[in-house]
């Protein structure tokens, strides 16, 4: 197992007691998307999101306010119950949270923690694979980057690839380097993707899985 990253930085505060945090859903399912696509994991999707990418398919989460606060505690008795060995932190932007707690939990209970974050704020708890996916509409501070293990990319206009080259200069090398067709504009991407890759093949597909599955 990789060695996992440890971050304690100032973060935006939740406003919440420690320990506790806005949940819009979670689930039990297969991750769909990037390096770990096909493995059995749990998603813990935080409420809370200010980066408002137009074309984001959770936009409910965007609200905090709007969505039932769950403790440690609770969140780790879930994953147990479903006998999660994987678990995935993702959002809205979950780290916007203090994630410290979560983290120390889970792993203390034996299981694999991935952050889905677009490093538009500073990372903190102690993670396993962090997935760092930046976007145009807040972009991500440069020290989340070398954080990285895995940038994921989702193209939307064909531009996108010269700005994805940008944030793979950013980031330390040996990062997993995916492009992600966003799923609005697919028939239209996937195309061009296809041939970016094979000319540039330092890049991976990434296919949104679970939206052809069918599951959450």
């Amino acid at each position: 197992m990789q060695q996992s990253k440890a971050i304690s930085k100032e973060i935006v505060p939740s406003g919440l007691p420690p320990g506790n945090y806005p949940v819009m859903e979670h689930f039990y399912t297969i991750q769909g998307e990037g390096m770990h696509t096909g493995k059995a994991a749990y998603f813990i999707r935080l409420a809370g999101c200010d980066v408002g990418c137009v074309w984001c398919d959770v936009k409910e989460s965007w609200e905090a306010d709007k969505h039932p606060i769950m403790s440690v505690d609770e969140l780790v008795k879930s994953c147990k119950k479903h006998g999660a060995s994987n678990v995935v932190i993702t959002g809205g932007e979950p780290t916007m949270h203090p994630l410290a707690d979560l983290t120390a939990a889970l792993r203390e209970h034996g299981m694999q923690v991935w952050l889905e974050t677009s490093g538009a704020h500073p990372i903190s708890g102690n993670f396993d694979w962090i997935c760092l996916s930046p976007k145009k509409y807040k972009a991500p501070l440069p020290e989340n980057l070398k954080l990285a293990n895995e940038l994921k990319v989702v193209i939307f206009h064909p531009s996108d690839f010269e700005w994805a080259e940008k944030y793979a200069q950013m980031v330390v090398s040996g990062t997993k380097l995916f492009l992600q067709p966003e799923y609005s504009r697919f028939n239209k991407i996937v195309p061009l993707m296809v041939d970016y890759i094979k000319s540039h093949p330092e890049w991976q597909f990434s296919l949104q899985m679970h939206k052809v599955i069918n599951v959450p």
